[in-house]
């Protein structure tokens, strides 16, 4: 059986070296955008990361599954598999907006979770990472989130609040508004770094892929926050994503009409 520090130790070191692959592309004039079919954009830096942290998955531990948001699944005969994403955030990428990271988590099928999750942010040299219950980690130091209690006090955060109007979301959005410290679209997956690192308090994702969520939920987790979705699931499995830290969960589950117990890791 893999060790999970092997596993951690591995993802970032894929994490930085894709890091530096993204940064030779980055706020150059030469980069060519393409829209994919589902309307995002998609560069030659997301292609080059993606296929280096695979090849570079695959001869650590070539019998891991590996799943990438460009190139799709290459199936292996363990239990675990490497979900990758290298580059979250592809739309600042291409403004040269540094708020962009590179997502790697290892999914062990067993339990259906992540055991090691990811996010390094080249362009601003930060890295926030966890693995199951070994806690969170940016930049070496142990991560927490928040310790506020009042909704009157939090920063709420959206990527982008036109998707979040005629969803279930567009509610509690609203709702939180009218009643929060302020609302930023520090979004994707700075946006959850900044919960799990104590320096915002919910972050609302309406539309989420696998490649999204897998990463982010352990570093949530383990820095003592709550993730769930819109019926109170804590599952990687999902497409929406709410993360906040822990004394603000149940007055969201109470706003969005579930009081279901959320799995998390302390």
């Amino acid at each position: 059986m893999t060790d999970t520090n092997e596993l951690l130790d591995t993802a970032l070191d894929a994490a930085f070296q894709a890091g530096r692959i993204v940064l030779s592309y980055f706020q150059t004039d030469s980069l060519a955008v393409e829209t994919k079919s589902d309307l995002s954009p998609v560069t030659a830096a997301d292609r080059a990361a993606e296929e280096f942290l695979c090849s570079f998955v695959r001869r650590r531990f070539p019998d891991h599954g590996v799943l990438g948001e460009e190139f799709g699944e290459t199936r292996g005969t363990s239990s675990y598999r490497w979900i990758l994403d290298p580059i979250d955030g592809t739309k600042s990428f291409v403004h040269g907006v540094p708020l962009f990271g590179t997502m790697i988590a290892v999914e062990d099928q067993r339990i259906r979770d992540s055991v090691v999750g990811v996010v390094h942010f080249p362009a601003l040299q930060e890295t926030v990472w966890a693995s199951k219950g070994g806690g969170c980690y940016w930049n070496g130091r142990r991560a927490h989130v928040s310790g506020v209690r009042n909704v009157s006090d939090a920063v709420v955060l959206l990527t982008d609040p036109a998707r979040v109007r005629g969803t279930p979301y567009e509610a509690l959005l609203e709702e939180l508004q009218a009643t929060c410290k302020f609302v930023r679209s520090w979004g994707d997956c700075y946006g959850h770094a900044l919960i799990a690192t104590g320096r915002a308090e919910i972050m609302l994702d309406p539309h989420m892929h696998l490649w999204d969520v897998a990463a982010l939920k352990p570093i949530v987790e383990e820095a003592g926050g709550r993730t769930f979705d819109l019926q109170g699931r804590s599952s990687m499995y999902t497409d929406n994503l709410i993360a906040c830290n822990a004394d603000l969960a149940d007055w969201i589950k109470d706003r969005i009409g579930s009081r279901k117990d959320v799995v998390h890791a302390v």
